[in-house]
């Protein structure tokens, strides 16, 4: 009785270890947690200049990162992480805005990734919502495999209107959190990759993976560079981050080079940051942090 007792025990073991999730390694995650699991988000803000329409467009653009309990099979926040067991997972959220004005009318952007901390996984779900006086728009992105994902748009163009959405490879707009993560995370050399939400509702083309090649290099004594490069040579992504933990973002250039030859550049430049719990700063008594972090109204 013992020894079936025994033999059970150990098959068990061994098929939790065997479908446990991989774990990422070379991070001290107690480290890590003092700054990211510490109750409060990094908000930054950048100076942009957009290109839309074919001419350059000064506006304004937020980055927040912050982590949060995720569930699993919802994919989407929790709202009693004690209460979920396994179906919790750890993520670090990307929100990045933009904001700026195309003539008489105002375009409102919004992209979230969602990404897991500890487990090496890709990004489990990525949204982005487009406002302008012509209508909106929205995608949602799911990972319903190692790298493939599945998701809806939803256009106020009647060509696009609304349709599902199937993909394998990797995100774009997971190395944002890559980079916060751990610059070790993000993948160097050829990849798979789709290109930014963001990107693909500025484009109105149907979003599918291509080849790229991405590096890694010092431009500085204090900061690196992410580069990614479509194979097309049409689009080239770059993301300026700091050496040291917690390699915080310092600038990113979108450079796009269209059908005719011509390239645009679009830029951002980071001009303040701050780590707080700006979900309890909601009062009209704390509308001074906006002046903190210089954001316009």
């Amino acid at each position: 009785m013992k020894k079936s007792l025994t033999i059970l025990f150990l098959i068990a073991t061994i098929s939790f270890s065997c479908s446990k999730a991989p774990q990422r390694e070379n991070i001290n995650f107690e480290e890590w947690g003092k700054y990211w699991f510490q109750g409060k988000a990094e908000i930054s803000s950048f100076d942009l200049e957009q290109y839309r329409y074919g001419e350059a467009r000064a506006g304004e653009a937020v980055l927040i990162f912050v982590t949060e309990d995720f569930s699993r099979k919802k994919q989407v926040k929790l709202d009693n992480p004690q209460e979920a067991g396994k179906d919790k997972i750890s993520v670090l959220k990307m929100n990045q805005t933009r904001d700026f004005v195309t003539g008489i009318y105002p375009y409102h952007m919004m992209l979230s990734a969602f990404t897991p901390t500890k487990e090496k996984s890709q990004g489990l779900k990525f949204t982005s919502s487009v406002q302008e006086w012509c209508g909106q728009s929205f995608t949602q992105l799911n990972l319903n495999g190692q790298d493939s994902y599945s998701g809806k748009l939803f256009s106020y163009f009647e060509k696009e209107g609304d349709q599902s959405i199937s993909l394998t490879g990797m995100a774009e707009d997971d190395l944002w959190n890559l980079i916060r993560i751990s610059p070790n995370e993000i993948p160097i050399g050829g990849v798979t990759i789709f290109p930014s939400l963001f990107y693909q509702r500025f484009s109105h083309q149907e979003l599918a993976a291509e080849e790229a090649f991405i590096r890694v290099q010092d431009i500085s004594n204090d900061r690196k560079q992410l580069e990614l490069t479509y194979s097309s040579g049409s689009r080239v992504l770059k993301i300026d981050f700091e050496k040291d933990f917690p390699h915080e973002i310092m600038a990113w250039e979108e450079s796009q080079t269209k059908s005719n030859g011509q390239k645009e550049v679009t830029k951002a430049r980071r001009k303040a940051v701050k780590v707080i719990d700006y979900w309890t700063r909601n009062g009209v008594e704390d509308e001074f942090l906006r002046e903190e972090l210089k954001l316009k109204e």
